[in-house]
């Protein structure tokens, strides 16, 4: 029988340790803060910061939340995040994803303080992936997928991992640190993408798929074998009639036809997603604690 992953139940898990974590920080009276900054008016953007935002407080964080104009100039953001940086309320920030296309997404990144870098995606805290060293941060998603392995008794040591997909975002953190020594990691990891060739041979040999590859039902039951653990980081939209929104939510996986050959697998939504935004906090959390070093 398929067992379903699930990140909802996972990720409050994640929160009853934050809690702890957080009324410690309080007593001695220091509070996390978490910056999220939005440009523009991007409506699955806005809705990605209202969740965090919204979890933030739940959570008793400081949090911050900037709404720019979608006409903010280059200058104008770096000054905001220049702002943050030297804000010592605020522990992590975060500048929502994609931004206007005036925005150069990398300058800003670079521009942020490393030790704030609460996405992970500043150079330096992908070089202390690349490293292995623990004081970086690891972009929430791929941290979201080892703990959900880790929480449902993957055994990821020694396992054969294929990713789909060799994004930033996902695909390259997380080979990384995945191919890690220690819990949670130790797998032998191999990344296939749009140029792979025999990709049904590859992903059948894995023991753990996880797909990032941004096609909706894109892996079908043809490339697993049975016992398979899938993890469907995918959110795409497809046209529903059914739906009073026109659409549903759909992973890259055909989880119909694959679920009956997985040993384990992630459902879309409520897999991956809630764990995306319970790393976001964590990281946060981390970093504050960090900052009293």
């Amino acid at each position: 029988m398929t067992n379903l992953i699930d990140g909802k139940t996972i990720a409050e898990k994640v929160y009853v340790d934050l809690r702890e974590k957080i009324a410690e920080l309080k007593s001695r009276g220091v509070t996390p803060g978490l910056a999220v900054v939005l440009v523009g008016d991007d409506p699955a953007s806005r809705a990605y910061v209202r969740s965090k935002d919204k979890m933030s407080r739940e959570l008793g964080l400081h949090s911050v939340k900037l709404e720019l104009p979608a006409n903010t100039t280059q200058q104008e953001l770096l000054g905001k995040v220049a702002e943050l940086n030297r804000d010592p309320k605020v522990h992590g920030i975060l500048v929502q994803s994609p931004p206007p296309k005036q925005i150069d997404e990398a300058a800003v990144i670079r521009a942020l303080d490393p030790r704030k870098d609460v996405d992970g995606f500043h150079p330096e805290n992908v070089a202390k992936l690349a490293l292995g060293d623990e004081t970086g941060f690891v972009p929430c998603t791929p941290l979201g997928i080892q703990r959900l392995l880790i929480e449902s008794k993957i055994d990821i040591s020694g396992a054969h991992v294929v990713v789909l997909g060799r994004s930033m975002i996902v695909g390259k953190p997380i080979a990384l640190l995945l191919m890690q020594k220690g819990k949670g990691g130790d797998a032998t990891v191999t990344v296939a993408h749009s140029r792979t060739k025999n990709l049904e041979a590859i992903t059948r040999s894995a023991d753990i798929v996880i797909a990032a590859i941004g096609r909706a039902h894109f892996v079908k039951a043809g490339h697993v074998r049975d016992g398979v653990v899938v993890i469907d980081v995918g959110i795409n939209r497809v046209e529903d009639a059914t739906n009073a929104r026109g659409y549903r939510l759909v992973g890259d996986v055909d989880f119909e036809n694959v679920a009956p050959k997985a040993k384990a697998i992630t459902p879309v939504p409520g897999g991956v997603g809630p764990m995306t935004i319970a790393m976001l906090m964590s990281n946060t959390v981390k970093a504050c604690r960090q900052s009293l070093k």
